[in-house]
């Protein structure tokens, strides 16, 4: 199967069981590329036919995304077929490849704030904000840095760390850019950037 087809069974990836019908509907395709995508899905361990039906888990649509990646997919037009959890978990799979260890949905409580993704490598943390937002303005993206800043500062007081690095992952952004010495990632360069992790950024202390 092409990286292509693949992409597109993503759509058709709904947790719960979807019958063949329903699935060439979704996907928008014939039952003969229907059949040949799920066919696909089975022998790299995605769904699961029974009852006449094929039966999705939950991280079903990312490991479909990271094989089609993995095949030569765009990493933005894989991530374009995915919800904002999807978005998330692929930030932290993109992450852990990387050796990170990683956490999501981090709470710091008094005040209460949430950080998307933490990944942690050498004692280094970065601090990841995921914005699964189609179009951006400066100003939009200037206030999600001073947020994410505020949030590194107080998981830094909390947590056992030699530094952290906040940072901002979004999907549509084109190019790397940097609001107050904070890294605005597209999603599809944060592999690089997690590559090249110590020598681009300094700590937030």
């Amino acid at each position: 199967m092409n990286q292509k087809t693949l992409a597109m069974g993503i759509k058709g990836i709904i947790p719960g069981g979807i019958s063949l019908k329903d699935f060439c509907i979704v996907t928008q395709t014939g039952e003969e590329i229907a059949r040949e995508i799920l066919d696909n899905f089975m022998q790299n361990g995605i769904g699961k036919y029974k009852d006449g039906q094929v039966f999705f888990e939950e991280n079903d649509r990312l490991k479909t995304g990271i094989l089609a990646i993995s095949m030569g997919t765009p990493i933005d037009e894989i991530a374009s077929l995915l919800g904002w959890q999807d978005f998330e978990a692929l930030a932290a799979e993109i992450l852990e490849q990387r050796g990170f260890e990683t956490s999501r949905n981090v709470i710091l409580t008094n005040p209460r704030m949430e950080i998307d993704v933490v990944g942690i490598k050498s004692g280094i943390a970065i601090l990841v904000d995921c914005k699964h937002w189609q179009k951006m303005s400066q100003s939009a993206l200037s206030l999600a840095v001073k947020k994410q800043i505020e949030r590194t500062k107080r998981f830094i007081a909390k947590e056992k760390v030699k530094g952290a690095i906040p940072a901002i992952v979004t999907l549509y952004q084109h190019d790397l850019q940097f609001i107050d010495k904070v890294p605005i990632i597209p999603i599809y360069q944060l592999d690089t950037f997690c590559e090249e992790f110590y020598g681009n950024l300094e700590l937030q202390s």
